[in-house]
Order: structure tokens, then sequence, then C-alpha cells
């Protein structure tokens, strides 16, 4: 878990993924790939083997949700703004870092003692543009000296951990770090192995605020299908919805959501090889989000798409939870397919 530990632990605010690509430009070059990037920062490796099969782009994304700078108040105190979603119910009283050129710097979402509370504020939910980071600095001079200036990214704080069941994993980040896991694993265990196709796997940029690098990305290698390595929203908490995704049932297969029906004849031959491999496999239909797929299948005239990932707690919050079983099962099923998606299997895809 070396690996998911260094990519979650690290830093990738929308428009700020230079870490997070640092680390899978050296993971894709020690699979013996061939790098190819985007003018805008996505990034991946490029595995051939059959020349005349079909070109199979598999993009987790880089980047996590976040936070920007806005203003720095006279007192010290810095006003934020979001980059991705947030729900503002999560964020009172957590801890977050202020990325500078030079210098990350610890700091805390304010929120009043209950003793100070008044009545009619008990209950109130407080927008995020009402709240502020105290960084303990005396006033807006410190923060200046400091080096903290508007613009610069903030990000949540929390430590990796695999939980004591040694499956469930904890971690900020992991929409969407464990697609760039599953991308470079999929590299990994592709090596020395004989498939029809040639794969550029890797991860795009800027998904949480609009699927910006989805739109750049297939540029590079003009891809005949293409898999989005996303995560899925789990649902089996108290009062959740048991018919709907549960950690460590399967990787989850996205029969729809906001951004995407996917091409079904590429749906059903990824089922037909789950099953055919005894892969546990779960489905997500849900409205209430979009992935990269959501571009991709739109690129010049259109090509198969679908999203392949993992059931995850908690997403675009300071903390989430995934099964390590879904995640190793996840990289299983990319490979698997990629070994059968020959030339004659695409051309049925687009007969269908």
């Amino acid at each position: 878990m070396d690996l998911l530990v260094e990519l979650t632990e690290t830093n990738g605010a929308p428009g700020f993924e230079k870490a997070i690509r640092a680390i899978m430009k050296r993971e894709i070059n020690q699979t013996g790939s061939n790098l190819l990037t985007d003018h805008l920062g996505s990034i991946f490796g490029e595995k051939k083997g059959a020349e005349e099969g079909p070109k199979i782009l598999l993009a987790g994304h880089m980047d996590e949700v976040g936070f920007m700078v806005s203003e720095i108040t006279k007192d010290g105190y810095l006003r934020f703004v979001p980059l991705g979603g947030w729900w503002s119910q999560v964020l009172l009283a957590q801890r977050v870092q202020v990325v500078t050129k030079n210098k990350t710097f610890t700091g805390v979402v304010g929120s009043k003692a209950p003793h100070v509370l008044q009545p009619e504020e008990r209950n109130k939910v407080y927008p995020m543009k009402e709240m502020f980071i105290d960084i303990g600095a005396n006033d807006k001079d410190q923060v200046k000296q400091w080096g903290i200036k508007v613009g610069d990214p903030i990000l949540p704080i929390c430590p990796f951990e695999l939980m004591p069941n040694n499956d469930t994993i904890l971690a900020k980040a992991l929409d969407n770090r464990a697609g760039c896991y599953t991308a470079i694993q999929v590299l990994k265990q592709l090596h020395g192995i004989d498939h029809p196709n040639t794969v550029y796997s890797g991860a795009t940029v800027q998904e949480e605020v609009g699927l910006r690098g989805a739109l750049t990305a297939p540029y590079i290698m003009d891809p005949d299908v293409a898999i989005a390595l996303d995560v899925g929203v789990a649902e089996d908490g108290p009062g959740g919805n048991a018919n709907k995704a549960k950690l460590g049932e399967g990787p989850l297969i996205t029969f729809l959501d906001s951004s995407m029906i996917p091409h079904t004849a590429f749906r059903d031959l990824i089922i037909e090889v789950a099953e055919k491999n005894n892969i546990p496999y779960q489905v997500d239909v849900m409205l209430g989000g979009g992935t990269d797929a959501g571009k991709f299948h739109l690129f010049k005239k259109g090509i198969p798409s679908i999203v392949i990932g993992v059931a995850a707690r908690y997403i675009h919050s300071h903390t989430s939870m995934i099964s390590k079983c879904d995640l190793e099962n996840c990289a299983k099923l990319v490979v698997e397919l990629v070994k059968v998606l020959d030339k004659d299997k695409l051309q049925s895809l687009l007969d269908y």
C-alpha cells in the first residue's frame, strides 16, 4: 500500500496537480511504458500490444476537492472558495493545510464554541462564504511575511490508515487517487503480458471543476474506447440504501450518471469478462455526479466509454473509505478486459 499512501497524503487540488503528476511520472517510467502528456498536465503511459488492435484509454484523475484562498482579512484570517463540490456542514472545526510556494501551513476552519452560540445559531447551517481559516497569524502583515497569498490552494488533513480488518482503507483524496493507483497497477500487471491492443493508462487534471482534463487528454492518443477509473458513492452506512453500492463487494460498474449513459455493448462485454473470471462486481446507477467519461464518450465521432471504480464512503469531505479488495479486483477486471479487447471485439461494439 506504499504507493496509495503516497498518492493520498500528497496534495493536489484542481489546477495544482504537480506533485501528484511527479509520482505518476515516476511510476509510469518504472513500468517501461512510453510517457505521454498534454498541455494541461494529464499524463499517461503507453503499453503497446498488437499494433493493429484498438487503442484503450484508462484514466483516473489526479485532482482532489480542495479550496483556494480568496481573501486575507486585516486580522490575519483567510477567506476561501471551493475547488470542487463541498457540503458546508462537513467543514467547521476541520484542520486544513495551506500550500504556498515554499512552505505548507496548518490551519483550522473556525467555529464558535457552543457556550457563546445564540439560540437561533444552534441549528443554522453556515454557508461557506461566512467561514474562515485560522492559521494563528496576528494580522494581515504577518500572513504576508509568511508568504501566504490569495490564490494559494488549501487541502484537508487526513493521514492514511489501514483499519483493523486489514481491508478498509481510510484516507483523504481517495477520490480519485484510487483511480490513479489503479491506472498504475494495470500497467504493472500488463508488463510482460501479450494483449491485442495498445493501452494508454494514467490520469487527467481538473476533473473536480468540470472534467477539463478529459477534454484535452484524448487528443494525445486518439482512443477507440475509454474507461474512467473513479470512485462511486457507497451507501452501506446507517440510514443508507441496502440495495446500493457497498464496500468489499467488488468493483463498481456505472450504468448511469449525470454525465453519461455508457455504451451498452461495451458495458455488457465488461460484465461478461467479470463473470467469466469470477470477479465480483457491483452496478451503480446515480444521477448525482459525473466523471471524465462524460467527456471521453463525446470525443470526435464518439467512442464507447464507461466508468469502472470502487465504492467509497464520505467522498468530497476530509476523509473517505474504500475496500482494499475492491481496489485489487478493479485492477484485475481492467487487466482481463484488456486481454480480450481485440479489433474484432471493437468492431462488434461499433456494429451493435
